[in-house]
C-alpha cells in the first residue's frame, strides 16, 4: 500500500464515519474531506473546485428549478386531480396514488414530488380504510423507486453517469436505466401496493386532530383592579410562565391583533389570548388580577375567519431545521404564532420556545393566510391540511410541461448534452417567468449541489491513487472469491447499506470508484456494476434518514425510527432480487472479457 493509498483510505473512512454521525450537514461533511484532501495533497490545488463544473452537479440544478415550475403552474395539481380515485380499496387507492408519485419521480425532483402528494395523500387516507402512515409510507417508497428510472430521475443516476464519462465511455444517456430502473419500480410497486402496506405500523399521525388545541386556548380579561395593567405582555408571559403557555392574540377596543409585539403593555379591557395548561392558568393567573372570560360565539366566529390554523411538515432541507421558536422571531418578523410541536406523533413536552426543530416536524402555526403562505414558503414547509386541487393558471402549466418535455427529448435523442438540453429549459422557465426571477435560486438545493460537486474530486484521488482498485481487489478476492456475480451482488448490497444510513448522492461518489474497480479487476464490463450502484444509492427503505423522503413522512405518519424496516426490509430483498438478473440481462458481464 502507498502512501497516497493509506491517505486515501484514511480519508473515505473518516468522511463515511461523518456522514454517518449526523452531526454535521451532508454538505459540511463534503467540503471538509475536500479541503483536507487538498492539503495532504491528494487533490491537486488548482483542481479543488472542478466539481461545481462537472455536467452532473449542472444537470441537478437545473432540473430542480423545472421541478419548481411544474409545482408552481398547476400541472401537477392537474394530474393529481385527473388521476386519483374518487373512491376504492386500499390497494387500488395506493396504487394509484404510488404509481403516479413513481412517474413525477422519474422526471422531476424526489421530494417535490412527495411533497405535492402528501397532502392528496391524508386527504384521502380515511376514504380508503388507511390511517396517515399506511398511505404515506407506500408513496415515499414509490417517489424513491420512480427516480431510478431515468437519468434525472436521482442525483446518484447523474453522479454515475459522470463516473462512466470519466473512466473513458461516453456518458449514460437519459433513458440507459430505464429496463433496470422500471423493472425495480414495477416489482417494487406491485409488492408496496399488493402486501407492503399491511407491513406498516398503525401509528397515530401529528396530523389533523392530534393537537386538540382547544384544550390548551385559554381567554383572559384584564378588568380594572388587575395588577397586570401596565405591564408588557413579555412581563405577563415571564410571570404565567408555569401554566407552560405563551399569549398568542389580544383584543383591544374590539381590534382583533394576532401574535402581538411582546412590548405591547397592557390596559384595562385588554381580551389576552393564551396556548395554555388551563388548570395551571387559573392559579398562576390570580395574582395579576387576570380573570377567565366567558366565550362569545359570535366573536368567536369573526376572529376564525380572520386568523387560520394550519400544519405543516418541516423539509428536510429546510433552513430553519435545528432552530428554536426564539430563534427565528415569528411574531416579529411574520406576524404568526407557533401553537404546537409534535414529532413522531407526539406534542412536545418542553416549552415551545426551547424546542429545536428537526426535519420531519409537524408545526401547528396560526396567522394570517398570507402570512403563514409567505412564511411557509420562505422556511421550506409543507402544508398539511387538505387543499382542493385545480388548474389555476392553465397556460402556464401546459407551458412548464412543454418545456420540461422538449428538454427530455433534447437529451434522450441526442440533440444535446443532458447538462445543456436541461440548462435550455431553465433559461426558457426564467424568461417565461413560470418561476418568479426571485425564486429561481431558491428552488435549487445548495447543499446537494455542494456535495456533489466537493466529493467528486474525492473520489477521483481515491481512484487515482488507487485505493479504489486496491478495496476492490480486497473484496473480490476474500469475499466474492472472483464470482463475478456474486461480486455484483455484494457492490448491490453494500451500497444500498450504506445509503441506508448516508446521503445517497454521497454513497454513489464513494461506491463509483470502488464498483470501476472491482470490474477492471475481474475484466468483466464495468456498466453492471455502476448499474448496481445507481440501484443501491437510490433504493434506502430501512431509516428515516436513509432518503429525504423518508425523513419527510416521518412526523405526519407517527413513525419510529425502528418502523421503516418492517417494509423496507423486504422491499429491499424485493429490489435485489428482481435488479441482480435484469441488470445481467441488459448489461452482460462478458462484454469486456472478450475484448481485454
Amino acid at each position: 500500500m502507498t502512501t497516497d493509498q493509506g491517505l486515501s483510505l484514511l480519508l473515505i473512512c473518516a468522511t463515511v464515519l461523518l456522514f454517518l454521525s449526523g452531526r454535521l450537514r451532508h454538505d459540511i461533511v463534503a467540503l471538509s474531506a475536500l479541503i483536507a484532501a487538498v492539503a495532504v495533497g491528494l487533490v491537486p490545488a488548482d483542481r479543488a473546485f472542478d466539481g461545481f463544473a462537472q455536467p452532473a452537479v449542472i444537470t441537478v440544478a437545473c432540473v430542480l428549478v423545472l421541478s419548481r415550475a411544474l409545482q408552481v403552474s398547476g400541472a401537477v395539481d392537474w394530474l393529481a386531480r385527473n388521476a386519483l380515485p374518487s373512491s376504492g380499496g386500499p390497494v387500488r387507492t395506493l396504487l394509484t396514488l404510488c404509481g403516479l408519485g413513481a412517474f413525477l419521480s422519474a422526471f422531476m425532483n424526489n421530494v417535490g414530488a412527495l411533497a405535492l402528494l402528501m397532502p392528496v395523500a391524508l386527504q384521502i387516507a380515511p376514504r380508503a380504510g388507511l390511517t396517515a402512515g399506511q398511505a404515506l409510507m407506500p408513496l415515499a417508497f414509490g417517489t424513491v423507486l420512480g427516480g431510478t428510472v431515468t437519468l434525472i430521475g436521482t442525483p446518484p443516476n447523474l453522479i454515475v453517469a459522470g463516473f462512466r464519462a470519466r473512466s473513458g465511455e461516453a456518458p449514460f444517456a437519459m433513458f440507459d436505466f430505464t429496463p433496470v430502473g422500471l423493472a425495480v419500480t414495477l416489482a417494487g410497486l406491485a409488492f408496496i401496493t399488493l402486501v407492503g402496506w399491511r407491513l406498516v405500523p398503525k401509528r397515530q399521525g401529528s396530523t389533523g386532530e392530534d393537537f386538540d388545541t382547544g384544550a390548551y386556548m385559554a381567554e383572559l380579561t384584564v378588568p380594572p383592579e388587575a395588577s397586570a395593567i401596565g405591564m408588557t405582555l413579555a412581563e405577563i408571559e415571564a410571570k404565567l410562565a408555569e401554566a407552560g403557555g405563551q399569549i398568542v392574540a389580544m383584543e383591544r377596543r374590539g381590534t382583533w391583533l394576532t401574535a402581538p409585539r411582546a412590548s405591547r403593555k397592557v390596559i384595562e379591557g385588554d381580551l389576552l389570548v393564551m396556548e395554555a395548561d388551563l388548570a395551571t392558568l387559573i392559579e398562576a393567573a390570580q395574582p395579576l388580577g387576570l380573570k377567565l372570560a366567558e366565550r362569545d360565539p359570535e366573536q368567536e366566529s369573526r376572529r376564525n375567519d380572520e386568523v387560520l390554523l394550519r400544519e405543516y411538515v418541516v423539509r428536510p432541507d429546510s433552513a430553519l431545521a435545528g432552530s428554536t421558536p426564539a430563534d427565528l422571531g415569528l411574531r416579529s418578523r411574520y406576524g404568526i404564532n407557533l401553537l404546537a410541536v409534535a414529532r413522531s406523533g407526539q406534542r412536545a413536552a418542553t416549552r415551545l420556545r426551547e424546542w429545536r426543530i428537526r426535519a420531519g416536524d409537524v408545526l401547528l402555526l396560526q396567522g394570517q393566510a398570507e402570512a403563514l403562505s409567505g412564511f411557509s414558503a420562505h422556511a421550506g414547509f409543507i402544508p398539511l391540511a387538505e387543499r382542493d386541487l385545480h388548474l389555476p393558471r392553465p397556460r402556464q402549466a401546459l407551458l412548464a410541461s412543454g418545456i420540461m418535455a422538449a428538454a427530455v427529448a433534447a437529451a434522450a435523442l441526442g440533440f444535446a448534452p443532458p447538462a445543456i438540453a436541461f440548462t435550455c429549459g431553465m433559461l426558457a422557465v426564467m424568461i417565461t417567468r413560470l418561476v418568479p426571477l426571485s425564486d429561481v435560486y431558491d428552488s435549487i438545493d445548495w447543499s446537494v449541489i455542494v456535495l456533489l460537486a466537493a466529493m467528486m474530486p474525492v473520489a477521483d484521488a481515491m481512484e487515482s491513487s488507487g485505493a479504489a482498485k486496491l478495496v476492490a481487489e480486497t473484496l473480490m478476492t476474500h469475499v466474492a472469491q472472483g464470482n463475478a456475480v456474486v461480486a455484483l451482488g455484494l457492490i448491490l448490497v453494500v451500497t444500498m447499506t450504506l445509503s441506508d444510513v448516508m446521503n445517497n448522492a454521497a454513497t454513489a461518489a464513494v461506491m463509483c470508484p470502488i464498483a470501476l474497480g472491482a470490474a477492471s479487476a475481474l475484466s468483466v464490463n464495468p456498466d453492471a456494476f455502476l448499474m448496481a450502484v445507481a440501484i443501491g444509492a437510490s433504493c434506502s427503505f430501512l431509516t428515516p434518514i436513509g432518503h429525504q423522503n423518508n425523513t419527510l413522512i416521518l412526523g405526519p405518519g407517527g413513525f419510529r425510527f425502528g418502523d421503516y424496516w418492517r417494509l423496507g426490509l423486504p422491499l429491499e430483498a424485493v429490489v435485489a432480487a428482481v435488479a441482480i438478473p435484469v441488470i445481467l440481462w441488459v448489461f452482460p458481464l462478458q462484454a469486456v472479457a472478450s475484448n481485454p
